[in-house]
Order: structure tokens, then C-alpha cells, then sequence
């Protein structure tokens, strides 16, 4: 299954949401698209389930141009923020659903829901109600109820957004790994650069309308292609080449791009020594697996980052340094 996108865009009131995205993703793929709210990302995803018509472009599947198929008729399972369960039925009707007004037998659709529900671990709230189901559980039956009618291609727009941290990280393992096990193309929306770093395949970097960089989680953090990409993946410190050249040339030696004139450095790799002379403490935060120093420095602040808890306090003198297997990864502004 090969999803393809040539050209695509679409305006609202003259003023353009999304222009001239190209893209193409195959199964088993887990793509996430990333970026702030407004960025498009939610809009990308309407296009492709048919729920909003393109101004511009192509949509093919496996070839097929979708523009002419009405979302009802594209085969694409698709799992909202809001649960969108219906209310007045059971957890096995809400995910026989599907099969049900597709007129398959009672007997495959009763397997295909108990072969389901054993998938998402709830076999015992099978005659529950929404009503009576935690959010996490609601969002578990709205993903089977998505996937029962074996879709060509799993849509999920920020299905965990509702949820609490704790309960966000369980059911995002559970999602990779039922989307692994089914093997079905997965394209998720989401603002959350952890939730699309430890789910997907490739991420989508959007902004502005436009496609800012696709990459796996490791290029997009390790080799940002802007300085947006580069600030919105994780925590960085983005510095002037003149501020590099005079506080931190070594840091420039080996630069490991091309032109550019922002020098971008992980909080990991800055390197904090004590006592020291050319840095002070601003701020500590204890993060419980990590310790996140804000550091005044002769360049401006910088942000670094220790494992678990720091004897550092705000105040202290330190020397600043960066990591000797690092070179500055340099992009444009």
C-alpha cells in the first residue's frame, strides 16, 4: 500500500493552509505529522481521508487518484480527539459497527470483535457502555472499532491529546504496537514532538503550510534542516556564528553542515564543569531523570542538561564546555 502526494493545497477564504506538499509513504509505515497548532497538519490529514476537497494537487493510492472518491468509499479507518463512540451501544457493538452495516455474517463479525478486544485487553468490558469506560479505555475501543473493518490506511488525529501524561505514554506503546502487529499504514496528527518521536517511522516537520523537513526521529533531532526544526525538536540552543567563533571555536572546528549562520547544540552536549569561571547558574530544574540548568554565559544563556539530580545551585560559578565528540550542527535561520 503506497500512499502518494503531488503538488497539494488548499486555501481557506484566499489565503492558503497547506501549499505545494509532496510526500509519499508505504506500509507498514507509522508516519507522525508534527508541527504547532495552525502549521496544517490537521487539515493534511482531512485531505487525505476525503472529509475536506483539495484547491491544488493529487492524492493517489497505489496510483489511484482519490479525488474523485468520497471519504465513505476510500477503505481509511479514522480515530478522532473525541472518542465519537456511540453512546447507546456496548463496547462490542460500538466495534462490530463497521462490519455490521457492511452486512458480514454475525458469526465472523462476534470473532472479529472478541479477536479485537483480546488486542486492546479490555475482553472483559465487551458489554460495557462508553459511558462506563475510562478515556483511555474509550479511545482503546474507538482504535478497534477503526481497525475492525481492516482498513487500507489507519488516519489518528491527536487521539491521545484528551488524555493525562500517565495514561498518554501506556496507550501510545499500545497504538505502535497493535499498528505493528496489523501492519496497516499509519498517518498520525499530533503537537507532541515525544509522541511522534517514539511512535513514529518518519516524522512530518510542518510549518506554515508547508512541509519544513520528513525524517526519522534521529535526523530531524540530530541534523535539523532550519532553525524552526531544530527549536521545535526538543530543547536547543541556537547560536550566532560570531558568538561561536569568539566563545566556543572549538565547537566550530568540525562543523558537520553547510552554510548557515546558527550554530545548533543539544542541552546534552553541553558539558558543565564546577568550580568555574566563565558561566553562573541562573535556574535548576529537577526533572527526575534529568537535572536542567539554565547557565548565563559571556554568548547569552545556554541550557544544559545532567542525569538525575545536580549538587548545582542557582549562583554557582561554572565552567561552560561542549562535548568533545560534537561539532556544531549548523543551520539557517
Amino acid at each position: 500500500m503506497r500512499l502518494d502526494l503531488e503538488g497539494v493545497a488548499k486555501r481557506f477564504e484566499g489565503v492558503f493552509a497547506l501549499e505545494n506538499i509532496s510526500l509519499s509513504v508505504e506500509a507498514p509505515e507509522f508516519i507522525c505529522l508534527l508541527g504547532p497548532s495552525g502549521c496544517g497538519k490537521t487539515t493534511l490529514l482531512r485531505l487525505i481521508a476525503g472529509l475536506t476537497a483539495l484547491d491544488e494537487g493529487h492524492i493517489r493510492l497505489d496510483g489511484a487518484d482519490l479525488s474523485s472518491t468520497p471519504a465513505r468509499d476510500r477503505g481509511f479507518g479514522i480515530v478522532f480527539q473525541a472518542y465519537s463512540l456511540f453512546p447507546n451501544m456496548t463496547v462490542a457493538a460500538n466495534v462490530g459497527y463497521g462490519l455490521r452495516i457492511r452486512g458480514v455474517a454475525p458469526a465472523k463479525i462476534a470473532a472479529r470483535v472478541a479477536e479485537l478486544l483480546d488486542l486492546i485487553q479490555l475482553p472483559h468490558l465487551a458489554d460495557r457502555y462508553p459511558w462506563q469506560l475510562s478515556g483511555g479505555q474509550q479511545q482503546r475501543v474507538a482504535l478497534a472499532r477503526a481497525v475492525a473493518v481492516e482498513p487500507k490506511l489507519l488516519l489518528l488525529d491527536e487521539p491521545l491529546s484528551a488524555l493525562d501524561a500517565k495514561v498518554r505514554v501506556e496507550l501510545r506503546a499500545e497504538i505502535r504496537a497493535l499498528q505493528r502487529r496489523l501492519g496497516i499504514l499509519t498517518i498520525m496528527v499530533t503537537h507532541d514532538q515525544e509522541e511522534a518521536m517514539s511512535l513514529a517511522d518518519r516524522i512530518v516537520c510542518m510549518q506554515k503550510g508547508r512541509i519544513a523537513q520528513v525524517g526519522t526521529a534521529q535526523e530531524l533531532y540530530h541534523r535539523p534542516a532550519s532553525r524552526f526544526v531544530a527549536d521545535f525538536m526538543g530543547v536547543s540552543n541556537l547560536i550566532d556564528l560570531k558568538t561561536a567563533e569568539r566563545h566556543a571555536p572549538a565547537l566550530l572546528a568540525g562543523r558537520r553542515s553547510g552554510d548557515g549562520d546558527i550554530a545548533c547544540v543539544r542541552p546534552e552536549d553541553v558539558i558543565v564543569g564546577s568550580p568555574g569561571k566563565n558561566a553562573r547558574v541562573a535556574s535548576v530544574q529537577f526533572l527526575g531523570n534529568i537535572s536542567r540548568l539554565m547557565l548565563d554565559w559571556p554568548g547569552g544563556q545556554l541550557i544544559a542538561e545532567q542525569p538525575g539530580e545536580t549538587a548545582l545551585q542557582p549562583g554557582a560559578e561554572v565552567t561552560v564546555g561542549f562535548a568533545a565528540h560534537k561539532h556544531a550542527w549548523v543551520v539557517n535561520s
